[in-house]
């Protein structure tokens, strides 16, 4: 599970570098066009937008996968280790309670529906389904590091 780990890790620091390194050009593409050029380019703040909803929705994903998330650590720092392991856990499956029930079933739901009416972005010309599928991938990857990091407590608590 750790190989696993690692590569989906790499992928999203690959692809997340990506997204935020097209955003940067975009948003100075859009600062030269408006102030040197004189004339604004009509898709750079939509673009913007979008990337940022991806970077933000996947960027969280990733930081909670690492750890890096903000948490209330008030009860878990005093607590002892098995029962600190135990509230892991328990977070753990609440984040993929809400991970499944809002992200996935809520965002396919939503890009389904966003499909099926066609909307349209206004200057991209892009269906919104697009900007929107994000949604579901990112529950994805939440539920993919929880029952990861379940599995690795429920491995490390046996070990002791």
């Amino acid at each position: 599970m750790k190989a696993i780990r690692n590569k989906i890790d790499r992928g999203l620091e690959v692809f997340l570098s990506f997204l935020m390194a097209f955003m940067i050009i975009n948003v100075l593409w859009q600062v030269f066009s408006r102030y040197v050029m004189g004339q604004p380019s009509s898709f750079t703040d939509e673009l913007a937008r979008y990337l940022l909803i991806w970077i933000g929705l996947l960027g969280s994903a990733y930081a909670s996968g690492k750890g890096l998330h903000l948490a209330m650590s008030l009860f878990h720092d005093k607590l002892k280790d098995k029962a600190k392991n135990r509230l892991e856990i328990i977070l753990e499956i609440l984040i993929i309670l809400f991970a499944f029930g809002f992200l996935i079933v809520g965002g396919v739901r939503l890009v389904y529906l966003t499909f099926l009416l066609g909307q349209i972005s206004a200057a991209l010309e892009l269906p919104l389904g697009y900007v929107y599928l994000i949604i579901p991938v990112s529950g994805f990857f939440f539920i993919f590091y929880s029952v990861d990091n379940i599995l690795e407590k429920i491995s490390g608590s046996k070990a002791v």
